[in-house]
């Protein structure tokens, strides 16, 4: 079972001054989170953890990540501003498809650009100019395997660049002046091994060294990306950041300290990892109805979370209210006119009744953030569970004039 990070008696507290639905998260969680990877990879002097901004975009969350001395990974050039606007100095700029004014604003800043495709390079060049230091971005294609479990096609990716495109990217950065070199990957999504980050870094270090022969350059860094993922299902052994970094440790010394190359920062970007254990998406069942299958009917909707509705992506549901009820097989379901508007179909809980609460859980990454505005159901509150055991909002719900400001003087009047 998974256990949520705050008592029912608490949690009543919370709603009776906050409307459900609202995310929250665990200000405790978050930070001991963060404190554990820099631990785990405190061998290499220059680490840093660069958190994906898209996971969860909130002022609030960043600055406790700041606080526990992380750097921020941004897509987009709003990203990009929300990042400076809040004093971040570490930032990586890992974008694709991107516009001449991003790049413009990521050097302004002295963001790090990654670069996504070799064709990028002389788009930069000609349009803003290359800075002095330059990350490219690879993809190896084919099928990433783990032992016999394949993990992901990273040939069907969008992202990246091939290994000879990588090559002669560095080159051309070279003869171009480019002082400062670091190459970044990301090979699977949300594995569930403490494996494959050691198995991501080894071929990492081996192309370092291969640029190296090759090139003539040292890197200043590799960027292991993201990929570590987290235990949505409650049969799931959550991955262990301690074992994780002691393998990329050990494969550091095998491969890079050998060829000299024993000062090249290590970079991550673990987004879901930091974040999506410690948030909650907190509902209240509203209905009940009885067709072909028993649903419950909860206040909260695909526009707060949309994963189940976009992937088919298991997460668990407590009901808080009543967690020693009658088990009973139900669909958790939303109000939105969409048949995919479920979080769970088929699940077995304990029995729900209209009023009750139920908590979704590892929603504080990829929850808010992929929130949209369908059916006009407007998006929710975010409330921070402070250390001290108060909770805090760090985002108010939308309201119908959120929903209108960009329509007025189009055919619509105040």
């Amino acid at each position: 079972m998974k256990i949520p990070f705050i008592s029912a008696t608490e949690l009543d507290k919370i709603t009776e001054n906050f409307p459900t639905p609202f995310h929250l998260y665990d200000e405790k969680g978050i930070r001991e989170k963060a404190r554990a990877l820099n631990k785990a990879f405190s061998w290499n002097k220059g680490f840093k953890e660069y958190f994906a901004v898209k996971a969860t975009p909130t002022p609030a969350i960043l600055k406790i990540l700041q606080e526990e001395n992380c750097g921020v990974d941004c897509a987009t050039g709003v990203e990009l501003l929300m990042s400076h606007k809040m004093g971040f100095t570490d930032i990586m700029f890992s974008s694709n498809n991107t516009p001449a004014s991003e790049y413009a604003y990521a050097k302004e800043i002295g963001a790090t650009i990654n670069l996504d495709a070799y064709e990028m390079i002389d788009f930069v060049k000609e349009t803003v100019g290359l800075p002095e230091t330059v990350s490219l971005r690879y993809n190896p294609g084919g099928v990433f395997t783990l032992g016999t479990d394949i993990m992901d096609n990273p040939e069907e990716s969008k992202f990246g660049m091939t290994h000879a495109q990588l090559i002669q990217g560095f080159k051309d950065l070279k003869a171009a002046g480019v002082k400062t070199f670091g190459i970044h990957s990301f090979l699977a999504s949300n594995t569930v091994t403490n494996d494959y980050y050691p198995v991501l870094a080894k071929q990492l270090f081996e192309l370092a060294v291969e640029i190296k022969h090759e090139v003539g350059i040292n890197l200043d860094f590799i960027n292991l990306s993201g990929g570590i993922g987290v235990n949505y299902r409650p049969e799931e052994m959550p991955n262990d950041i301690a074992v994780i970094g002691d393998g990329v440790r050990r494969v550091y010394e095998e491969v890079l300290v050998p060829e000299d190359l024993g000062e090249v920062k290590i970079f991550t970007e673990l987004g879901r990892f930091m974040l999506a254990p410690h948030g909650l998406l907190v509902t209240k069942a509203v209905h009940r109805k009885k067709t072909y299958r028993d649903y419950v009917g909860v206040d909260a909707s695909a526009v707060n979370l949309l994963r189940p509705a976009m992937y088919g992506s298991y997460h668990h549901i407590t009901n808080i209210t009543n967690p020693n009820g009658k088990l009973e097989t139900v669909d958790v379901v939303g109000s939105l006119c969409e048949n995919n508007d479920k979080f769970a179909k088929q699940r077995e809980l304990p029995e729900v009744r209209v009023g009750d609460t139920l908590v979704i859980h590892d929603t504080g990454a990829h929850g808010f953030s992929m929130g949209y505005q369908y059916n006009a159901r407007l998006r929710s509150a975010e409330i921070l569970y402070q250390e001290d055991g108060t909770a805090r909002l760090i985002r108010r719900a939308e309201t119908p004039e959120d929903y209108f400001a960009t329509l007025y003087g189009f055919d619509f009047e105040k």
